[in-house]
């Protein structure tokens, strides 16, 4: 993919401030970071979604992620690392790993109603309504 920003990075045409990599991996810290040290984990096989990754690919950034996060609970003596796939911006499957120095750093607009240092359980949904979501997933599968 010739256009694709994570190939670009990944294939060294593109600079990055590269934490680590190996064979089929880079680590980089994002330009855009939420906290510093949030770094991105990206396969230099280009995949849009994190679903469409081979298992053992996505097994080896699971690994690279547990290996950034516990670095990162060290260096920033913090007692989280979030870790997630989001695949917003970049169409070129990526992790997110950083440090969390407050409970909204990764976080959903439900949890926040009652501001930014609360933490707002969102609604539940009725017993029955979780029953047929979870059958209909479980069928899914």
């Amino acid at each position: 993919m010739t256009n694709c920003l994570f190939c670009r990075i990944t294939s060294g045409e593109l600079p990055a401030h590269k934490v680590a990599e190996t064979e089929n991996l880079v680590a980089f810290l994002d330009l855009h970071p939420i906290r510093p040290g949030h770094t991105l984990i990206v396969p230099r096989a280009h995949h849009v979604w994190f679903e469409d990754m081979p298992a053992p690919l996505a097994a080896e950034v699971m690994e690279m992620c547990q290996h950034i996060a516990r670095a990162q609970k060290k260096l920033y003596e913090v007692e989280r690392v979030a870790m997630f796939f989001t695949g917003i911006h970049v169409p070129h499957v990526h992790a997110h790993v950083l440090p969390m120095h407050h409970v909204h750093d990764v976080t959903s607009a439900a949890y926040m109603k009652d501001g930014p240092e609360g933490y707002s359980v969102p609604t539940s949904l009725a017993a029955e309504d979780m029953t047929g979501i979870a059958r209909e997933l479980a069928a899914a599968l």
